[in-house]
Parts: C-alpha cells; sequence; structure tokens
C-alpha cells in the first residue's frame, strides 16, 4: 500500500483525495481504508497523544484504524462482532476480540481513547452504544464517534441516493441494477440515525463533553453545518463527534 501525504483538515484537497479514494473502494480497498485510516488518526492525534496510550477501536473490521494506531504508538487493540469482517483481508488482525459494542470486554476507564468510525449507522440502539464507549474511557480520555446520517446523500451506503425514495425501493432498484442484494438491509444492520437526536443525547451527558461536532469530510463551514437543524440532516453527509470523559 503507497503512502498518501498528510492532508489539511479541512481542505479541499483533502476532500478531493478521500471522495476518490472511496470511488475507488471496491477495487482498491487497502487504498480507500488506508487512506481513511491515516486521516481519522491524525484526527485523533490532535486531540491525545497516542504514543503509549491504549486505544480501543470499536467496530475496526478487518483492522486499517487498528494497524494505523499500532503505527503512531498506541496500544491498540480490535473490537469486532462479525467473524466475517475481520477477515476480510484474508488474514485475523493480530490481537482482535470478537465482541458486541454493546458489551465491550473491559474494566471502567480502560482507554485513553475510544474510537469508533462509521459503526453508529449500524446499531440499532445507538445511545447504548455511545455509553459503552464511554464507560470504557478514562476520565479525560477521549471518544471519537463517525457516522452517516440516515438523511445524508450517502445514508443508503449502496442504494443511495435512492433510499431517499424509500429503503424497499432502493434495495429492490440495487438487485435489478447488480444481480445481488444489497448488503444491508434497514432494520437489521442498517439503521436511520439523525444528526440533531445525537447531538442533543451527547450534550445532555454529564460524563462527557463536547470538544467537536462538525462534518467529518465537507472541506468547508465544518463546524457551522451541523448546527443548523435541517440542512444539517443533509448537508453535514457524515458527523464527527470528539467528546472528552468528564473527571
Amino acid at each position: 500500500m503507497c503512502a498518501e501525504p498528510a492532508f489539511k483538515d479541512p481542505s479541499l484537497r483533502r476532500s478531493l483525495a478521500l471522495f476518490r479514494a472511496f470511488l475507488s473502494e471496491q477495487e482498491d480497498p487497502e487504498r480507500c481504508y488506508g487512506l481513511l485510516a491515516r486521516d481519522a488518526v491524525a484526527q485523533v492525534a490532535r486531540y491525545a497523544p497516542l504514543d503509549g496510550s491504549v486505544v480501543a477501536d470499536v467496530g475496526g473490521g478487518s483492522g486499517y484504524f487498528t494497524e494505523e494506531f499500532r503505527r503512531q504508538g498506541a496500544h491498540c487493540y480490535l473490537f469486532e462482532p462479525s467473524p466475517a469482517e475481520l477477515a476480510a483481508r484474508g488474514r485475523l488482525p493480530e490481537g482482535a476480540v470478537v465482541a458486541d459494542g454493546y458489551l465491550l470486554p473491559l474494566a471502567d476507564g480502560t482507554a485513553d481513547v475510544c474510537f469508533s468510525s462509521n459503526v453508529l449507522e449500524h446499531v440499532a440502539d445507538p445511545q447504548t452504544f455511545l455509553s459503552e464507549m464511554v464507560r470504557v474511557t478514562r476520565p479525560g480520555g477521549i471518544v471519537y464517534v463517525s457516522f452517516t446520517n440516515w438523511l445524508s446523500p450517502w445514508g443508503g451506503h449502496e442504494t443511495a441516493p435512492w433510499h431517499y425514495l424509500g429503503a424497499e425501493r432502493a434495495r429492490e432498484r440495487y438487485r435489478r441494477r447488480t444481480g445481488r442484494p444489497a448488503k444491508h438491509t434497514v432494520g437489521e444492520n442498517l439503521f436511520p440515525v439523525h444528526i440533531g437526536p445525537v447531538l442533543r443525547h451527547v450534550r445532555g451527558r454529564e460524563d462527557v463533553s463536547v470538544l467537536a461536532a462538525r462534518s467529518r469530510y465537507w472541506p468547508f463551514l465544518t463546524g457551522l453545518v451541523p448546527r443548523i437543524p435541517g440542512l444539517r440532516e443533509v448537508a453535514t453527509w457524515n458527523l464527527l463527534l470528539i467528546l472528552r470523559r468528564s473527571p
């Protein structure tokens, strides 16, 4: 996997590089997810030192994020509920644990950083999932959460943007076009998550403070758009939350 240069975040150059990588996800997943991992870990590093820190990668799939955290000197542990996802690259990530994000096999306050990239839309109970992430984070530690909200142009994942016309209609169109069923089914492994309720939930918690609530991929006005009700549900695309565990 060839190394990509570091990009200023936010910037148009970074956004274009990530978008091009997403377009080649099926043909070159190593480049796509490798770039995304480097970008996300760099975001975390702005809020917490990584060298020697303990990181819990929750729902990290086949290990791209875990590998990048380790390259930055962190002791990173991967918790993924799907054995198929763990083995998607033809090998099992070292030190990975098959575990559900609702019930992590970690003691309270174990992690300096609890990290979850694009998982929240795949769980039926986002609030319980977030509470478990907060539980395993030490006081003063960082919780990183990003997710694709349902009304984003990418909210239907592989069936987007036809999910705007209904999830079942979008799935049927995908089957007709590709000859195979869509990977995601709403109500089973994809759930309509909205930005407003998530923001109200985290801002109402007494055990975390919100350090950042911004669009993860947009190059402009990344913090402004998520503040505007209605508009944010479409224009944010993907919400990034950086939370600090309260003492």
